[in-house]
């Protein structure tokens, strides 16, 4: 787990979620309007994603020897500050800027709050297509920062719908349960195989579900 990108992730989406969830309730009781502008963003980190596919394609795909995949899948912190984190991952040095992550994860969380999902597939993308980082690293701090973030929106929507009586905005339970049961299962999957799967291929995978998404908004929009 790299934890500065986690911690990252979870305070800057924090906030967002809230004031996402207030927005909801004033100004967006029907938020189709704002479909067409995630589903774009989701489209440019799609293609972001695509090309990223496409250039790595004649890259090696990974070892498989038994040194790589329990030595070289480690993450070794060189340096966090609040102006730039630095790890070696691989053989291969990465850095970022938590301000920069703060403010994406405060935008995601806005969005997130409107539209009641965690955050995490849109800031995975992000941080693979245009920040850079290797999709391994990734995973952890976007399922810790989506499953945080989930729970508080949760609470935080059963308190409005106690507020706001006029509108039906409280949790559906049931159907909250069963998303989570699926959810826990195909995380502890994806975690156990991760490292055992080429990063391009998981690349393509999530590539494929950003483009889908977002083609499902766009054409939502005009539907």
């Amino acid at each position: 787990m790299l934890w500065p990108l986690t911690w990252a992730v979870i305070i800057g989406t924090l906030p967002g979620v809230f004031i996402g969830a207030w927005v909801r309730i004033e100004f967006l009781p029907d938020p189709r309007n704002f479909k067409l502008f995630v589903g774009m963003i989701l489209l440019y980190i799609g293609f972001r994603l695509f090309m990223d596919v496409i250039k790595n394609k004649g890259q090696k795909k990974g070892s498989s020897t038994k040194h790589k995949t329990e030595e070289g899948h480690i993450v070794k912190l060189l340096e966090s500050t609040l102006r730039q984190v630095k790890f070696d991952y691989d053989g291969e040095t990465f850095q970022f800027s938590p301000l920069i992550v703060y403010v994406i994860c405060f935008l995601v969380g806005i969005i997130g709050g409107i539209y009641g999902i965690g955050g995490g597939s849109i800031v995975a993308p992000f941080f693979v297509a245009i920040i850079g980082l290797p999709v391994y690293t990734v995973a952890g701090a976007a399922l810790m920062g989506t499953f945080i973030t989930s729970v508080a929106g949760v609470i935080f929507y059963q308190y409005l719908s106690w507020v706001y009586t006029e509108f039906a905005v409280a949790p559906d339970w049931t159907l909250g349960v069963l998303f989570g049961l699926g959810g826990l299962l195909g995380m502890y999957l994806g975690a156990r195989t991760q490292k055992f799967v080429p990063a391009r291929i998981i690349k393509g995978i999530l590539c494929c579900c950003v483009l889908f998404v977002a083609v499902r908004y766009v054409v939502g929009f005009f539907t």
